[in-house]
């Protein structure tokens, strides 16, 4: 038996064993990273992420889509701009002006827009949906209604009218759609619904706009001129104003109602202006009555030889001394009370040329009915 003890076995090193584990530790990370975590959640270990089917679109998001791939090619974009001569020089430049929207009205085309959209301008570009630009010509403006005509050359096969529909049927909640160019972005779609019904805006020339359609479907400025369509892709409105104190959309969008369109284009179209049913008289601007405290229509001037003239009606006069003496007051068409110069343009409007409608006139202290038959204005 030796003397000596057996030999023993020495411990590593502790910086050899935090090494191991660490190299674990390392190799239990990779491992999830390639080839655990890929398997769990489905990934590929040397690509992107496995694409899952999507499924049927739903029934509609499809109606949504068909409807603006049949709509979008009838609407163009519309750019102004104005002429301007330069300081130094004779040479005449088209400055730019503004853009809006418009769409295609028939195959001859026509297009219609808003009257403030090319207003004031010297020179007017329509681009089609196939990115064409045509320089358009135009052919009649009603500013009361804020609509316009223009006409451009383009090939008929490039012209797609839309279907046009009816407004006096359309009910609060219908879905609605716009088709424009807001802030210059062409060929956008928004939707929403029929606010409310029967509102009342004012013209460039301050003259109401009856029976607008309100809408929430988000407008702005660029999609004047555009169409509001119904859920069957029907041209139903001009969307043509905004309520907002910024200047953007706010959810309160205004749009002419389509049967107004379809007897304003077409007058346009052939005269170049509208052709409306009147009396051959100047009556008082509002602010003038009210400073002398009439209420009705006051006539200043009657035309010589017209129906008005015939029918008797008599106008404001003022003798050599200066003394004023006030014509007839108009209170009354029909019966339908008439308290301002506007509400007797909406009651005569009502009517075609041709027709007799009887006045009730103020003259002094009586009142008189007198029968007119209305006059081309």
């Amino acid at each position: 038996m030796s003397n000596y003890d057996e030999p023993r076995t020495q411990p590593a090193p502790l910086s050899y064993r935090l090494l191991i584990l660490c190299l674990l530790a390392l190799s239990s990370v990779l491992l999830w990273q390639n080839a655990i975590a890929p398997a769990w959640y489905g990934l590929s270990a040397s690509g992107p992420a496995t694409v899952v089917p999507r499924g049927d679109l739903a029934a509609d998001e499809q109606s949504t889509i068909e409807l603006f791939n049949a709509a979008s090619p009838s609407v163009v974009h519309i750019t102004t701009h104005s002429l301007e001569r330069g300081l130094f020089s004779m040479n005449v430049t088209e400055i730019p002006q503004g853009n809006g929207t418009g769409f295609v009205w028939n195959k001859q085309g026509h297009i219609v827009t808003n009257f403030h959209v090319i207003q004031d301008a010297d020179t007017v570009h329509v681009a089609l949906s196939d990115q064409t630009t045509w320089k358009a010509k135009l052919v009649g403006v009603a500013p009361g209604e804020d609509l316009a005509v223009l006409k451009i050359g383009s090939p008929v096969n490039k012209l797609r009218p839309l279907p046009v529909g009816s407004s006096d049927d359309l009910q609060v909640g219908q879905k609605v759609f716009a088709i424009g160019n807001p802030f210059g972005l062409d060929q956008s779609l928004t939707m929403g619904l029929i606010s409310a019904l029967g509102r009342e805006i004012e013209s460039a020339t301050a003259r109401p706009i009856k029976n607008v359609i309100q809408t929430d479907a988000a407008i702005n400025p660029g999609n004047s001129g555009g169409p509001l369509l119904d859920s069957a892709g029907r041209l139903i409105g001009v969307n043509t104003a905004i309520l907002s104190s910024s200047g953007s959309y706010a959810g309160i969008g205004f749009a002419i109602p389509v049967d107004t369109v379809n007897w304003v284009v077409p007058e346009l179209i052939a005269n170049g202006r509208i052709i409306r049913p009147g009396l051959a008289v100047v009556v008082a601007p509002e602010s003038f009555s009210r400073r002398l405290g009439v209420e009705g229509a006051l006539v200043l001037t009657v035309e010589p030889n017209s129906n008005a003239d015939r029918a008797g009606l008599e106008p404001t006069q003022r003798d050599r001394i200066g003394n004023v003496y006030l014509g007839d007051i108009i209170t009354a068409v029909n019966g339908t009370r008439i308290d301002s110069q506007k509400d007797l343009l909406l009651a005569l409007e009502e009517h075609k040329i041709g027709d007799q409608v009887t006045l009730t006139v103020e003259r002094g202290r009586e009142s008189k009915e007198i029968k007119v038959t209305l006059e081309a204005r």
